[in-house]
């Protein structure tokens, strides 16, 4: 049987590479993120494969059973692991060369685009060269897993609320009635998908016969969020839109519903029980897309600054800046190469590998149900550690965003509006994404630059 499994693994193996490698040679500049992304993907498929079928083979090495007698949901969590630490890895450590880039004249920019190859190489090394780590450094690996992984949630609430804030700001900006009322539209719809959701989320968990005060609460209380997000987002002194409060309330509804599916499966307040399996599988493949849509979404964003964690002022206000001889000297066609060859990079290439390694962390921890292994190994993400999650996570979404609109009023001082004019000619219309503390700063520092710079590293008049 370990026979049989080792082939299949290694002809599965030999597929990914080769599918891999007759993609290489179409990747461009252009293609590259989707390239990493398609990388990404890859270790997502082989993860949820292993965790499938290895258990059995895992069993019988030596220095993963060392610990003791384990059950089979503990082998799977094992073959999750590895391949997660071994992706976090390869994007952990392109995320630390890849500091300092700024134009593409730094050979680290070919570094970043080029070379498919000898990543793939490198990339399935790391993989498989976890598997031969003894169970203790899996065991450290475990714990900080979670803690990035949750990272990598608040990251999603911050990409959610500045995806929001665009989306409302390009219909704004086209200034037209019929965009005013698809926002109007688009507004009212959400807020009826919102309720009517937690109209069906109460049938569904909180079923009659029973005492199901905790899942009443999460309810009752994504509802009022929803009802508290348009009170703030329409009160004169903040002076929001209605479109970014009615999606957070949806998404914070489908948040719920994704918490309250994954309690165990003989919880009595669990509805859903009886499709269980079906349900924490679909629960983990919209969690995969969100997290791969997050992903991309982000990296994208973080082109707004070309530099990791650095202010919004420069490369690229600076780049056009030649000296007057130069372009006199220079025949036409040499400054168009030369500039082409010199330019500023599109965006951060430390934080966009850097997403990726909190990436692989939280998938992990989809996969494996946040290691709780007192669920059956047929389901997906179900147990109390991932209900309390994913719970906590739309209270933090609700908070930020309470937070984004009400910020303005904490810090009448700063003439926000004017100063995003100077910072950079933003489309924006209004105050957005502004306090983040800590950590929070810096990450969203390089998603939304010229608001997280102004309020807290702009000086006080």
């Amino acid at each position: 049987m370990s026979c049989l499994l080792t082939c299949f693994s290694s002809c599965c193996a030999s597929l990914t590479c080769g599918l891999c490698t007759s993609l290489v040679s179409g990747i461009s500049k252009r293609s590259a993120r989707l390239a990493y992304c398609g990388l990404f993907g890859a270790s997502l498929i082989l993860s949820w494969i292993l965790r499938e079928v290895a258990a059995p083979l895992l069993e019988k090495i030596p220095w993963i059973k060392s610990s003791g007698t384990h059950p089979k949901e503990w082998y799977q969590i094992q073959a999750v692991l590895r391949v997660s630490v071994g992706n976090f890895l390869f994007f952990a450590i392109f995320s630390l060369i890849m500091i300092g880039v700024k134009d593409q004249n730094d050979k680290r920019d070919s570094w970043h685009h080029g070379g498919w190859i000898a990543k793939m190489v490198i990339w399935l090394l790391l993989v498989v060269l976890m598997f031969f780590l003894p169970d203790a450094v899996i065991s450290v690996y475990e714990i900080l897993s979670k803690f990035g992984a949750g990272l990598f949630l608040l990251v999603q609430v911050v990409i959610l609320l500045d995806f929001t804030h665009t989306w409302n700001d390009a219909w704004v900006e086209k200034d037209e009635q019929k965009w005013y009322i698809a926002l109007l539209a688009v507004s009212i719809g959400c807020y009826l998908a919102a309720f009517t959701f937690s109209g069906i989320l109460f049938m569904w968990f909180n079923p009659s016969g029973h005492d199901c005060g905790l899942n009443v609460f999460f309810i009752v209380m994504t509802m009022i969020l929803a009802f508290a997000f348009a009170v703030i987002a329409l009160h004169p002194a903040v002076n929001g839109s209605l479109l970014p409060a009615s999606v957070i309330s949806i998404y914070c509804a489908y948040v719920c519903f994704t918490g309250l599916s994954s309690e165990p499966h003989g919880y009595a307040c669990n509805g859903l029980h009886n499709k269980s399996k079906a349900v924490s599988t679909g629960t983990l493949v919209l969690g995969m897309l969100t997290t791969v849509l997050s992903v991309l979404y982000s990296a994208v964003r973080a082109g707004s600054s070309t530099t990791f964690l650095s202010p919004p002022s420069s490369p690229k206000a600076s780049a056009g800046k030649k000296p007057l001889l130069e372009a006199e000297e220079m025949e036409e066609g040499k400054e168009k190469k030369k500039e082409a060859e010199g330019q500023p990079v599109g965006y951060s290439y430390t934080f966009f590998h850097l997403i990726f390694a909190l990436a692989s962390m939280y998938s992990a921890m989809l996969l494996s149900g946040w290691t709780d292994t007192s669920e059956s190994s047929s389901l997906i993400d179900v147990g109390w550690t991932s209900v309390w999650v994913r719970i906590c996570t739309e209270w933090i979404t609700g908070l930020l965003y309470a937070w984004t609109l009400l910020a303005p009023l904490f810090f009448p001082d700063r003439d926000l509006d004017h100063q995003l004019k100077n910072q950079k000619p933003a489309k924006t219309s209004y105050r957005t994404a502004t306090t983040y503390k800590s950590l929070w700063i810096d990450v969203t520092r390089s998603l939304e630059p010229r608001m997280i710079w102004i309020v807290f590293n702009q000086d006080k008049a």
